[in-house]
């Protein structure tokens, strides 16, 4: 069974600071034959300003960025939001992410702020860390 993910900003971050722990494990395995990334141009949009402010914390140029973006975008379903159900979550910029979810018919949302999304779970989509969803998929 194939299984549709979004990951938050926040494990893009954690998975390039460090080449240790769950997050860095599933970029890693990100081309897993079991499961699937969504991406959408608001939340690429998102990755970009967060790290590209980051960048000296997270030991990347500029041009080695660039070459991820362009990965994440190349392996990843792409897809277009045609409605906006802003304000459904406490952070509005959660909202961006459910709203993806939704349109890609997403199993997980991977972060490290599960108690951000709560109440999803009546969209059938659940939010757990990095190191719950690749125990579920068997990765460790």
């Amino acid at each position: 069974m194939l299984v549709n993910i979004v990951i938050d900003t926040n494990v893009i971050f954690v998975g390039l600071y460090s080449n240790r722990g769950s997050s860095f494990k599933l970029l890693s395995n990100i081309e897993h034959e079991n499961f699937t990334i969504a991406l959408s141009v608001p939340l690429l949009l998102e990755y970009e300003d967060v790290l590209v402010r980051n960048l000296n914390k997270l030991n990347l140029n500029r041009g080695d960025f660039d070459i991820f973006l362009d990965y994440l975008c190349k392996i990843a379903d792409k897809r277009e939001i045609f409605y906006l159900w802003r304000p459904y979550l406490k952070d509005p910029k959660d909202d961006m992410i459910l709203e993806l979810a939704v349109e890609s018919d997403s199993n997980y949302i991977i972060t490290f702020n599960e108690k951000h999304f709560a109440g999803i779970e009546k969209f059938k989509i659940r939010a757990i860390n990095p190191g719950k969803f690749l125990n579920i998929m068997g990765i460790i």
